[in-house]
């Protein structure tokens, strides 16, 4: 019989002003209980709305029916077939607006958890199972994969499992891309992500670390002197974004990406850390998405008073509902309808405060939210030390500018065949934010798993 609980089961998680203090994961998992009674909350519905929403397309009611019946390892296994990083997805995948977005539960109360339930079994297999995938008999084939981000680890997983010879270049001394340098460890510890590589590795999958695609070595080389026939380019979108107003050079204004990376890769909160970064009394974090919430509540856990400044209303803001919502708890301040028109600083050169310019929202623009409009004269100064500029990110132009006959869009985005990830250049193929610009985990797998089902049509006519 299904359980028709019109809720979820809360997601037990550690206190707001004792996980504000420190960098252990937020969120602490369903027990067994919990996921089997939440699992039979599933209707099985004979149209997978589910699926359909899954950028993987994870056979949803199938792992599901497992969890119900106590199959934890079946249920793994189903998840497995079409994801390669499945602890990773139960934690930051947006399920809100993807999987359990369409789940018919969803009509009149809440969808199941589905994400949850995804993270529970691919923690009970971690801690279960010690036997390691076994690689494939190779196939014959070299495939180059340029970034150890989500889409990168997705393609050269699909790619391994087939039997293909797949190296991973990262830029970076660690791999996992984003997974490491940008998420914090509450929200995605970071052993998972090495669990998770260490998986692709025992396929056959090399990682070759700190190696920089157009410096060190160009994609030219790789097929035309190193054998690779096919490569895939998942080199994410690292370059960050500024506003452009007077004083953003000043000491204490960050970029979210070299905040985060000195955080999460670097492990600057650590009190015997190499890595300098400063403990400042209050912060300003400018931007609304899901790294805007990041940096600020990494900042407030470095002991200051933070305060995100976004320039439309709660209501607009692009982060997910729960990071938001955790943020409020920990006690970060949101400052809406406000947008910084210049920076401060002090004799000696840091910042000192931030001028806001009081807004209003207008017409829609092309993203489809109402379009922020200054209010004339309404202006207000703020005592800050640190700004955290948290507006986006667009690819580096590095691989571009090295790579023959690669076209781009004007600001940077790789052009592909949206259907294959198929670049202008022959055996060059592409995805995640190297091509979308910032999005999300998910989105980012969906990307190198299509390619790879291209990479491997590609070879096998050769």
């Amino acid at each position: 019989m299904p359980n028709m609980m019109p809720t979820k089961h809360p997601m037990p998680s550690q206190e707001p002003d004792v996980r504000n203090r420190n960098f252990s994961e937020v969120a602490l998992g369903y027990d067994a209980e919990t996921a089997i009674d939440e699992a039979k909350r599933c209707l099985n519905c004979k149209q997978k709305f589910c699926v359909s929403g899954c950028p993987v397309r994870i056979d949803i009611p199938a792992f599901i029916h497992e969890v119900a019946e106590g199959r934890f390892e079946e249920a793994y296994q189903i998840i497995n077939l079409s994801s390669s990083l499945p602890a990773v997805c139960g934690r930051v995948c947006p399920q809100e607006s993807q999987c359990e977005g369409v789940c018919v539960r969803g009509k009149k109360g809440e969808p199941v958890a589905i994400g949850r339930l995804e993270r529970f079994v691919a923690d009970w297999h971690r801690a279960h199972s010690a036997e390691k995938p076994a690689a494939p008999a190779p196939n014959g084939h070299k495939v180059a994969v340029i970034g150890s981000g989500p889409s990168g680890l997705t393609c050269a997983g699909d790619l391994a499992k087939k039997g293909y010879k797949v190296t991973v270049f990262e830029a970076l001394h660690l791999a996992g891309g984003v997974l490491v340098y940008g998420i914090p460890e509450f929200r995605l510890p970071k052993s998972i992500v090495q669990s998770e590589i260490d998986n692709l590795t025992a396929l056959g999958v090399d990682v070759e670390t700190n190696v920089v695609i157009g410096r060190t070595i160009t994609i030219d080389e790789l097929m035309e002197q190193y054998g690779f026939e096919a490569v895939f380019i998942g080199s994410g979108a690292g370059l960050p974004k500024f506003m452009n107003i007077p004083g953003e050079n000043l000491k204490g204004v960050y970029s979210a990406n070299e905040f985060l990376t000195r955080i999460n890769l670097m492990k600057a909160y650590q009190p015997d850390s190499s890595t300098p970064i400063q403990h400042a009394k209050k912060v300003a974090v400018v931007g609304g998405g899901n790294v805007a919430m990041d940096a600020a509540r990494c900042a407030k856990r470095l002991g200051a008073d933070v305060t995100i400044v976004y320039r439309r209303t709660e209501e607009e803001l692009p982060a997910r509902r729960e990071e938001v919502e955790h943020a409020m708890e920990e006690g970060i301040v949101f400052r809406f309808l406000e947008s910084p028109i210049a920076i401060h600083g002090d004799d000696q050169g840091w910042v000192r405060s931030i001028t806001c310019q009081k807004m209003e929202l207008g017409e829609p623009d092309a993203s489809g939210r109402r379009r922020p409009v200054p209010i004339e004269g309404a202006e207000e100064e703020t005592p800050m030390d640190c700004v955290i500029m948290a507006l986006g990110t667009s690819p580096n132009p590095l691989i571009k500018t090295t790579t023959k006959g690669l076209e781009t869009q004007r600001w940077g985005g790789i052009i592909v065949e949206e259907a294959t990830g198929q670049t202008s250049r022959e055996g060059v193929y592409a995805g995640g934010d190297a091509v979308t610009g910032a999005a999300t985990v998910i989105l980012a797998m969906g990307a190198g798993k299509t390619a790879a089902a291209a990479i491997d049509d590609y070879l096998s006519k050769k």
